[in-house]
């Protein structure tokens, strides 16, 4: 059997964010484990227009498509305004087929670890049919970030990462079958 593809989504695409630090953190560990071919997914990169409203057929098919290659997810998601990021949102109602039947954990940060953000998260991908696991490690901009902005992670939280990645694989090779 192959090794699953999991998508490290970053959630933010604002002037500043943090959300590449704490995606290439998240990968590091990631990559140690061997268990599945680990990548970075830049919605910032996509372009993405705004659902519905403009016209952007090209950017969604791409961004479709390599949420098609991927067999579950990681989402490396900010807190705003106590919950998910526009970005965010619209990237997640843009590929409604795309995620179906698959399964994600998240990673949240904010002044509450970004748990308000993770818990509006956890029902949109509820309706978009993707299993989203259990262990949600959190990270404080007071204590996981200098001067919130430069990510300096407690050690603790690595076990976290670990524990949620093995549900993660876990689940999106028991959905496999169903796409």
């Amino acid at each position: 059997m192959s090794k699953l593809n999991i998508g490290i989504i970053l959630g933010s695409s604002r002037q500043g964010r943090v959300s590449p630090q704490v995606g290439e953190w998240v990968k590091g560990i990631a990559d140690k484990r061997g268990d599945a071919n680990y990548e970075i997914v830049d919605i910032a990169d996509f372009k993405l227009p705004f659902f519905g409203v403009e016209d952007g057929e090209e950017q969604v098919r791409a961004w479709s498509e390599k949420l098609n290659s991927l067999d579950g997810f990681v989402f490396v998601t900010a807190e705003y305004n106590h919950s998910v990021s526009a970005v965010l949102k619209n990237a997640l109602d843009s590929a409604r087929e795309a995620w179906y039947n698959k399964a994600a954990g998240i990673v949240s940060y904010g002044s509450t670890g970004g748990a308000r953000a993770a818990e509006h998260l956890r029902g949109i991908l509820s309706e978009l049919s993707v299993a989203h696991v259990r262990v949600h490690p959190t990270l404080s901009l007071f204590t996981d970030f200098e001067n919130y902005s430069v990510f300096k992670p407690a050690d603790l939280h690595v076990n976290n990462v670990n524990s949620m990645l093995d549900q993660v694989v876990a689940w999106s090779g028991a959905l496999k079958p169903l796409r």
